[in-house]
């Protein structure tokens, strides 16, 4: 049982583009993504589809093929494609949610009206690449590199960890094109296209996330043209952070949807499982791990629905706003993780089999803890935001 959207945080249009989208995504997505999942991969056409829907073009401008609109209908989206249980189908039907934001809203308008419609129409793929081997979440310690050469770039490194790295035709790409500086000064922010000459890509094999193509990146002498730079040269670490913010609220609402899908399918094997003469969901001690797992599920969703009022209608301290962002994720995915686990165990056996949601969301919970910055690295942060 869902508890309803609270009413006075979303409009008949919100769940109008709800209805749609869960209709979609039950209707293109959820009977083939266990296969999907288990093949290591899911049809390229649908980014084509989805793009039809209009549901990649959600927060871009009209004129660039995008729907105008608030910080409720990409929680929606988040939301309802989370539904089917698929983690990396979220990750890579979206992964243009982390790489195409920069280029909308920092590159010039030739660049913009060449890559975004071509995104939003599923066309092309869109990719962030900022994680590296040895950097983790610690965007301040990039070593991939970049120097200026005439009208290019000159781009070195590597990059690992990047969702859509094998599929992906643009790549926004976070290097240090002032090679004498340290920590956040001298990072930029370059739009790599996969066809450039020296960007070589080798898939990861991964505990999850399995239908999403995950890759490490090696850039060898690639010539970046200076027009593809985003924002201004060496100021590109703003550019990366204000994406993160926004990364981590999708992704919260995306591991609250992956609870509730735990739940959901705990609670109805419970009700048809047999033990003992009665139901699972007859016991009392089923019936209690299940209302704990409904008391996070909605607990979490109630404080990011909160949060996302705020932040849309730019309410509070702009400090404390990214201090409850960070609260957020930890507190949506420790939701996900719990769920994750109580509903394996209610399922029993069945919960270890794999083609269940809850033990495909069981393997995924510690990725969605580290992703878009780790817990332990979201602690620090909301400290030092809240002046601890």
């Amino acid at each position: 049982m869902e508890l309803p959207p609270i009413p006075h945080y979303f409009s008949s249009e919100h769940e109008q583009y709800r209805s749609s989208l869960r209709e979609f995504v039950n209707r293109e997505i959820v009977p083939f993504v266990n296969d999907w999942d288990e093949a290591e991969t899911f049809p390229r056409d649908l980014y084509r589809k989805f793009g039809d829907l209009g549901a990649l073009g959600i927060g871009y401008e009209e004129h660039l093929g995008g729907t105008p609109s608030d910080i409720f209908f990409h929680l929606i989206t988040s939301e309802e494609v989370a539904r089917a249980g698929c983690g990396g189908l979220s990750a890579s039907l979206l992964s243009h949610t982390i790489g195409l934001p920069p280029v909308a809203a920092y590159g010039s308008d030739a660049l913009k009206e060449r890559v975004v419609p071509s995104v939003l129409s599923g066309e092309k793929i869109a990719a962030l690449a900022v994680t590296e081997p040895g950097g983790g979440s610690d965007v301040a310690s990039l070593k991939c590199t970049a120097f200026r050469d005439g009208e290019y770039y000159v781009l070195n490194g590597e990059k690992t960890f990047i969702t859509s790295g094998m599929r992906a035709d643009f790549i926004t790409v976070a290097a240090r094109t002032n090679k004498g500086s340290k920590g956040a000064g001298g990072v930029s922010a370059l739009l790599v296209e996969a066809n450039t000459p020296g960007l070589t890509r080798t898939p990861l094999k991964k505990m999850g996330w399995w239908c999403s193509d995950t890759a490490h990146l090696h850039f060898e002498n690639v010539r970046v043209p200076v027009s593809n730079l985003l924002g201004v040269e060496h100021e590109g670490f703003k550019v990366f952070m204000k994406n993160f913010n926004s990364e981590r609220l999708s992704m919260s609402a995306a591991a609250c949807a992956y609870a509730q899908a735990c739940f959901d399918e705990a609670l109805e094997w419970a009700q048809e499982r047999v033990t003992f003469g009665k139901s699972l969901s007859q016991h009392q001690v089923i019936r209690h791990k299940l209302v704990d797992m409904a008391l996070q599920v909605n607990s979490a969703r109630t404080f990011i629905y909160e949060l996302a009022w705020q932040l849309e209608h730019k309410h509070g301290n702009p400090d404390l706003l990214v201090a409850r962002t960070c609260m957020a994720k930890i507190l949506s995915t420790r939701a996900m993780q719990f769920c994750a686990d109580q509903a394996v165990q209610i399922l029993g056996g069945m919960g270890y089999m794999r083609g269940t949601r809850s033990e495909r969301i069981y393997r995924e919970a510690k990725v969605m803890i580290i992703g878009g910055g780790s817990e332990e690295v979201l602690k620090d942060l909301t400290a030092r935001q809240l002046g601890i």
